[in-house]
């Protein structure tokens, strides 16, 4: 018992001095030789805060995840832009089927998706005024025979003094208006669908059909059976997708890297696993409303197995190649949203004002500092990113080419774990 009292004591005498060394370490008294003014307060801060872009690894530790040092490259990188955009069809490529008379729809033969050809029946439709212009056409025929005797009639009466000369110009003028009358029924006749020629009175037709008046595929269909439909109320509308291209929106400070000729590759919002290429064709020189942003024609080349008028697409536009500071992509790391490279730290012999007995925690003697810098990605390609430090980087700086992401995991764990100052 009186064994276990004594290790309880000594136990209570090593935690109180522990206590004491460590409240010794962290207090200054007035004469130890510190200023603990602001200026001490302000190094201080900027001394923590460089430390938590530092990380140290021993050799032993870089050896184990596999890090390696390289140096920041200069590389012919392709200069690249994204912009969002959409497919469009031109409008000489797209068409309504219309009736050129008024009627019910007795029939509809297409749905949305179905290929037509040029001139194939969409709907029919029918009017019993279809009837009576026929009827009025096979009419005019014998008027017009009977006008023509009656203006020979009234010229041999007017030759011979015994009759009236208005009469004549009353018989010619009522053939003139026939005639006109005629000529106007065959051209309706034959917008109808009916050969004027071989109409009788056995081949009178009720309906007529309407055609389509292009190749393509129909996109709507804006009637259905039993519907009233005009010259203004289009039945179908038919779109040519042959000519669908690509409608880029690009802002302004960007339009000088685009050029006519220029690839681009897009993909579409609804499947972003398969792309496809486009060539520039025509920039626009006005905005597009209140965006900012002008409109980059393209026509897409290839193939076209999927996209329809009307998609949004994510496009990226590639430029000439230009010389650019690069380093390898496994040596990017992003942290909070941002991008950082991680350097490394020359050893250096810096002075310390510590008393003798005083504790201190300089691991980077150890092993090798890192020092995190912030950078701006740009162009990637052939396993090389473009980049711009947000701050002034030496050049032959050497930098974590291999293993940026186990060193930025270890300055986390050091900046939880805190420092000993």
């Amino acid at each position: 018992m009186k064994r276990i009292i004594n290790n309880i004591v000594f136990s209570v005498f090593v935690l109180v001095v522990i206590f004491a060394l460590n409240a010794c370490t962290n207090k200054h008294t007035e004469g130890d030789g510190h200023n603990h003014g602001s200026e001490a307060a302000t190094t201080t801060d900027e001394h923590e805060e460089e430390e938590e872009n530092v990380a140290v690894l021993t050799d032993e530790q870089m050896k184990a995840v596999g890090i390696e040092i390289g140096s920041i490259e200069q590389k012919q990188l392709s200069a690249t832009l994204k912009a969002n955009g959409g497919l469009r069809v031109p409008n000489s490529n797209k068409a309504n089927a219309t009736s050129m008379f008024g009627g019910v729809i007795k029939s509809l033969n297409v749905e949305i998706g179905d290929f037509v050809k040029k001139g194939q029946v969409i709907a029919t439709i029918s009017n019993p005024q279809f009837i009576q212009l026929q009827e009025e056409y096979l009419s005019i025929n014998s008027r017009i025979e009977f006008a023509e005797q009656e203006v020979v009639r009234q010229r041999e009466l007017n030759e011979g003094n015994a009759g009236a000369k208005k009469n004549l110009q009353s018989a010619t003028s009522e053939l003139n208006t026939l005639r006109t009358r005629k000529s106007s029924l065959n051209q309706q006749i034959q917008m109808m669908g009916i050969n004027p020629t071989s109409l009788s009175n056995s081949s009178l037709k009720s309906s007529l059909v309407v055609t389509s008046p292009i190749s393509g595929t129909v996109s709507n269909v804006f009637a259905k059976i039993g519907s009233y439909v005009d010259v203004s109320s289009p039945i179908a509308e038919i779109i040519e997708n042959t000519a669908l291209h690509l409608d880029l929106q690009v802002y302004e400070k960007d339009i000088p890297l685009i050029k006519i000729g220029q690839k681009i590759d897009f993909v579409v919002t609804n499947n972003p696993n398969k792309t496809y290429s486009a060539e520039v064709y025509s920039i626009g020189s006005s905005f597009s409303g209140e965006s900012k942003t002008i409109a980059v024609h393209s026509k897409i080349t290839g193939d076209k197995t999927g996209l329809i008028d009307g998609m949004s697409i994510t496009g990226t536009v590639s430029s000439d190649d230009v010389l650019s500071t690069a380093v390898p992509n496994d040596a990017i790391v992003n942290a909070d949203g941002k991008y950082y490279i991680f350097l490394v730290k020359e050893q250096e012999e810096e002075p310390h004002d510590h008393k003798e007995d005083e504790a201190h925690d300089h691991g980077s003697e150890k092993g090798t500092q890192f020092v995190r810098v912030e950078v701006v990605k740009g162009a990637s390609q052939l396993g090389y990113t473009a980049i711009t430090p947000v701050s002034e980087t030496p050049q032959g700086t050497h930098i974590v080419v291999k293993g940026a992401f186990f060193v930025n995991a270890k300055m986390d764990d050091t900046g939880e774990d805190g420092h000993g100052h």
